[in-house]
């Protein structure tokens, strides 16, 4: 599974709570509260980020459960959980052929995760949550939406291929990448849920230049894989969206789901 460093994850964080789409958020934090004894799963959880956000919006107590398959970060999580009551963490692997661990869940949450996961692991978490009638918050799923408020005239090869590497294997088979927010809504649909979904764009500009800069990189380094773009072009074109990180700006689009039964 693809893994992202604890210094990458907290760079976005900012950013992710920016854009999360405040009545979801709000609405997931009532489905919450309007149950006896709620166990929110959070999925991918990596330092943390989705608890964080979720967890102020709480006006009573909740249990927690952060899952993910690096320990480093979980270890970093109950790091910063410390002495906030009822929050446990679960090293898991979520691509192993293994029974998700929803059980007496009422509320699984993921941020920046679905776009990761191929088509199977979804319809198996979605029948799993279903199973457990657990209602599903899932956050920041890249929509293949990049724009600049200035052009070059390679963005829009440079996110053509940026999509397509995307849709590679990230350890769950190939990924749904810029398709996961239809095909999470669609598979819910079909599984008898109730789905809102809203817009979460990133809306980044100077201020986040240390956000944007190792993201245009990691962006060319994805289409430098690909080879669908000239290796000199993608440099001049990378060089000059890094010069101009301290002065425009990006958005990256994003959608937010919430559901339930």
């Amino acid at each position: 599974m693809t893994g992202f460093s604890a210094d990458w994850l907290d760079l976005r964080e900012a950013a992710d709570a920016a854009a999360r789409d405040r009545r979801l958020l709000d609405d997931a934090a009532a489905l919450v509260d309007g149950k006896p004894d709620p166990l929110v799963v959070d999925l991918g959880a990596g330092t943390g980020a989705t608890f964080r956000a979720l967890r102020p919006k709480l006006r009573n107590p909740a249990s927690w459960l952060l899952v993910d398959a690096d320990l480093d970060l979980l270890q970093e999580a109950e790091r910063r959980a410390d002495g906030i009551p009822h929050v446990e963490v679960l090293r898991f692997d979520l691509a192993a052929p293994a029974p998700l661990p929803l059980t007496d869940a009422t509320l699984v949450t993921a941020s920046a995760f679905f776009d990761l996961v191929g088509g199977p692991f979804l319809e198996r978490l979605i029948a799993t949550a279903a199973a457990n009638r657990a209602a599903l918050y899932a956050a920041l799923t890249y929509d293949g939406t990049t724009s600049y408020s200035v052009a070059h005239d390679l963005d829009a090869a440079v996110l053509a291929a940026f999509n397509r590497h995307q849709r590679g294997d990230k350890g769950f088979g190939p990924a749904l990448g810029p398709t996961a927010p239809q095909a999470l809504a669609e598979a819910l649909s079909r599984a008898g849920y109730r789905v809102q979904a809203a817009a979460s764009p990133w809306r980044l500009g100077p201020d986040d230049a240390a956000l944007v800069r190792p993201l245009l990189t990691g962006m060319a380094d994805a289409v430098r894989q690909t080879g669908d773009v000239d290796a000199a072009a993608l440099d001049d074109w990378l060089a000059f969206r890094l010069d101009k990180a301290g002065d425009s700006r990006m958005t990256v689009g994003h959608v937010d789901v919430l559901a339930r039964l």
